[in-house]
């Protein structure tokens, strides 16, 4: 039976990453009977253990839950749990355009963060009214009257009546559920109008296939339907409507206004894109709905099998996690250093870190990853195009190039003041051009603009390490500029090891050449001969370090006599030094290249 209505309210729950946004989520699915308290457990919609034990959310999800308000009214509940990450901004994007409000929450301890206010932004875009609600009001170190202040200095919401929380001790969870229920309106929605749905996001299911979540906006979605893509054209027959509360409860149908999720025989997730509008074959609606972009990865790198042996399996991985993920990309390449393996492009750095977090616990893969470099658009010389770079290795001829771009961001740092100087200094070497700086009780906010490629690198890490893990930081996309970018090779033994090339800013890669000959001089194990260890740009060498030779005492059994019979020895041992030099070969161990990559950029 269909839900009138007035009695729906579509919520998602936004907050920065810690905040005690799946705590609340879990006690919301608790309080209105979701679930029993035998079938509850830790963050009920974080599925994969990685997102149980890193606290944060990768696939949005949604829930279904009947709540009976003080006024004697049962209302529908559907709450989205969304992504907090800046990687998946796009899926938080679609998944906010389903919702009419949002819960804002806030740490009572830690205040307003990064990702708070880039996710509260989007809320605003989306006319949504916003309810804030300070969670975790009963740690000793929670300052409810401070965080009020940051909420309406920094958002500009009022917060006079803003809901306080305990989620993990079941503190104003009804008072949650009323300011829900009281504050957030209903959708809006003509069930008679032709079908028109968004899909907000899909995953694969082994048994069902593609399960696809959708929002429908007008009309209505029923079982054995014909339905349209709009973006991608294709038609489907669906074969079962339902949602979650949070299992699985089968549907005839869903009318406009109401949220909930159906399958129609699609293997691939590929074929679902976030944001498309779907609509009935026989009575289509005449325009998508807004807001429709594809998802372009940004951040690209190698990913090679440690035992070469492993290749197909990383094949079929690779394949396995795409029919979940079909934000990432992928395609074979070849090293001679790694040998076989595989170009992949990701969302950003936690999107990297992820799919290869999860092929070495899902498919019991050892993985090498080569450094991450982001998209450059290459504009060739003679006016012949523009091309694309994902692999540095690829980088054509200098003489052939009119000029490179490189992808720059805008990026909004919160760090508390004593360590506000070392972080400017991290940004001016990471060729930072400052915007603003602002302060916010004890904490400033520093708006930069950075090139990606200086990002990508380990800057998250040196923020953390540099604030002691109290800065947080949130980015976008701001566009191309042109760069001085050139391509940095690393040669041993005058040999080039195209997985170690990288591009850099001309005016940083003679340190960051320094920083890589110095580490390769000390991963890779000494040889009979001298080893040099260089970093050239073209033809110019701008860094080099020398392994020493490991030496035998050619000498020891030559006593007393003349010293040239001596010198005759050193001659002839130099001779077969200097052949063995020109023919013979540098075994890089995989360990060198793992640690060099891994420790990525230090300069």
């Amino acid at each position: 039976m269909t839900t009138a209505l007035d009695r729906i309210r579509n919520f998602s729950i936004i907050a920065h990453i810690d905040h005690g946004k799946s705590t609340l989520a879990d006690r919301l699915i608790q309080r209105t009977g979701g679930l029993t308290d035998r079938e509850m457990s830790e963050q009920v919609l974080d599925n994969m253990d990685i997102e149980k034990e890193r606290g944060i959310t990768i696939k949005a999800q949604t829930v279904r839950l009947n709540y009976t308000a003080k006024d004697g009214i049962t209302y529908e509940l559907s709450l989205m749990d969304t992504p907090g990450h800046v990687d998946f901004a796009y899926e938080v994007s679609r998944s906010l355009a389903a919702c009419e409000g949002a819960l804002l929450v806030v740490d009572a301890a830690q205040g307003v963060e990064a990702q708070t206010l880039a996710n509260v932004y989007q809320s605003i875009e989306h006319d949504h009214e916003i309810v804030p609600v300070i969670n975790k009001i009963d740690l000793p170190a929670a300052e409810v009257d401070k965080v009020k202040k940051e909420i309406e200095d920094i958002i500009g919401l009022p917060a006079e009546d803003a809901v306080l929380t305990s989620a993990k001790s079941g503190i104003g969870i009804d008072e949650v559920l009323e300011a829900i229920v009281t504050r957030i309106p209903p959708p809006k929605g003509d069930r008679d109008a032709p079908l028109k749905a968004m899909l907000v996001d899909s995953w694969y299911d082994p048994y069902l296939g593609v399960v696809i979540l959708i929002r429908v906006v007008e009309g209505i979605l029923r079982k054995g339907q014909q339905i349209k893509f709009m973006a991608t054209g294709t038609q489907h027959l669906v074969d079962r409507v339902g949602c979650m509360r949070p299992k699985i409860e089968q549907l005839t149908e869903l009318a406009a206004g109401e949220i909930g999720f159906i399958t129609a025989q699609i293997k691939e997730v590929a074929q679902t894109a976030v944001g498309d509008t779907i609509t009935d074959v026989r009575r289509p609606a005449l325009e998508a709905l807004p807001g429709f972009k594809t998802v372009q990865p940004v951040v690209f790198c190698g990913l090679f099998p440690v035992d070469a042996n492993d290749f197909e399996k990383l094949r079929e991985s690779l394949y396995k996690l795409r029919l979940n993920d079909a934000s990432f990309s992928f395609e074979a390449e070849s090293s001679a250093a790694l040998g076989f393996g595989f170009r992949c492009g990701f969302l950003g750095l936690l999107h990297l870190e992820i799919i290869q977090e999860r092929l070495t616990r899902e498919y019991d893969l050892d993985l090498i990853t080569t450094a991450p470099s982001v998209v450059y658009k290459i504009r060739l010389a003679h006016d012949r195009g523009e091309i694309e770079l994902h692999n540095p290795a690829d980088m054509p001829d200098p003489m052939q190039i009119a000029h490179i771009e490189e992808p720059w961001i805008e990026a909004v740092i919160y760090v508390p003041d004593e360590y506000l100087g070392s972080l400017l200094k991290l940004c001016q070497d990471r060729r930072g051009i400052q915007k603003n700086l602002t302060y916010v009780g004890g904490r400033a906010q520093i708006t930069y603009e950075l090139p990606l490629n200086e990002v990508v690198f380990d800057f998250y890490d040196r923020l953390k390490s540099i604030s002691r893990g109290y800065a947080s930081f949130d980015y976008h996309q701001i566009g191309y500029r042109e760069g001085d970018l050139v391509k940095m090779s690393i040669m041993v033994n005058a040999e080039p090891v195209d997985a170690l090339s990288m591009i850099v800013h001309r005016g940083t890669a003679e340190a960051r050449g320094r920083g890589m000959c110095e580490r390769l001089k000390d991963l890779i194990p000494r040889h009979l001969f001298k080893i040099p260890v260089q970093a050239a740009i073209g033809g110019k060498v701008i860094a080099r370090e020398t392994i020493a030779a490991m030496r035998k005492d050619v000498t020891a059994k030559c006593y007393g006599g003349d010293i040239s019979r001596k010198k005759k020895l050193l001659d002839k041992q130099k001779e077969g030094k200097k052949r063995m030099r020109e023919y013979g070969s540098v075994s890089i161990p995989q360990e060198a290249f793992i640690a060099a990559l891994r420790m990525g950029d230090d300069s």
